[in-house]
């Protein structure tokens, strides 16, 4: 066995250093490993998960190919071989082995859920993100700026027409989004944040975290929202707070609210509009 190991041993650790960049980080996206405080634990969660499934595969496989190419049909033989009712040792084993994986998945699950749910007692940045169909609308509570956009074209093949909506966010800030919507349900979801949360009517969500590598970032709704969700994109831009406070200067003062929703005619008709007057 100590033979048949060593090379095995030497074999896998030969094929995981050659590994690329992408490949480590489990081919998630390629600016999230730092993006923000919580992708770390994220990205370690899933390769790591990965990692434990790919050994217990590799495991399985060789277990099924060596039964059968040990056990087959050998030329003369006739009948059913000798038939075993049960093994207690083996049957423990694929009993307790698959509880003790699934117990260990969860408590790392749980223990990284926590910390992404988590919100800060007093957020350095605050910043109000409503969705609608089929835009966004950003109000940046702590320094008393809004933006207020409407859905992007989309090409043939698939690029916008215009810039993109931005929202703007400060390097090495606790930064606290709310979540609101205006009408059906939305998904707020900054791809290379590695997570995403939903946006209910009459629900405010939350998602906490410090932005740590200035970039620009994907974001979309992950949530199917009706005939132009595939429009509804945005881009997120981490910057260092000089480039951040300039940005701010540039937009309106004040705060749009949950009335101020530029579609609701199109979408929801003269009714919607004088019982939302």
């Amino acid at each position: 066995m100590k033979w048949a190991l060593a090379p095995a041993a030497l074999a896998a650790a030969s094929l995981l250093a050659g590994c690329t960049a992408e490949q480590q980080r489990g081919f998630l996206p390629e600016n999230s490993t730092n993006a923000t405080d919580l992708t770390p634990g994220i990205t370690a969660m899933w390769v790591n998960a990965w990692i434990v499934l790919l050994v217990i595969g590799a495991i399985v496989w060789g277990l099924v190919i060596w039964a059968t190419i040990v056990y087959r049909r050998r030329k003369g033989q006739t009948g059913l071989p000798v038939q075993l009712r049960y093994n207690m040792p083996i049957e423990t084993f694929f009993t307790v082995v698959p509880v003790i994986l699934i117990l260990g998945f969860f408590a790392f699950t749980a223990q990284e859920q926590t910390k992404i749910e988590a919100r800060f007692d007093e957020p350095e940045n605050v910043v109000e993100v409503w969705g609608k169909r089929w835009a966004w609308d950003f109000n940046y509570i702590t320094d008393d700026r809004y933006f207020q956009s409407v859905q992007v074209e989309i090409e043939d093949d698939g690029s916008p027409t215009e810039a993109l909506p931005v929202l703007y966010l400060p390097v090495n800030k606790t930064t606290e989004i709310r979540l609101e919507t205006r009408d059906v349900i939305h998904s707020f979801w900054v791809v290379e944040f590695l997570y995403k949360k939903d946006m209910i009517p009459g629900q405010t969500n939350y998602m906490s975290f410090t932005p740590t590598q200035v970039g620009t970032y994907m974001g979309k709704c992950a949530e199917l929202c009706g005939e132009y969700h595939s429009a509804m994109l945005f881009e997120v831009e981490v910057l260092e707070q000089a480039d951040y406070d300039a940005k701010m200067a540039e937009l309106k003062q004040g705060r749009v609210g949950e009335e101020a929703n530029p579609l609701q005619d199109q979408f929801f008709g003269d009714e919607a509009k004088a019982e939302n007057e």
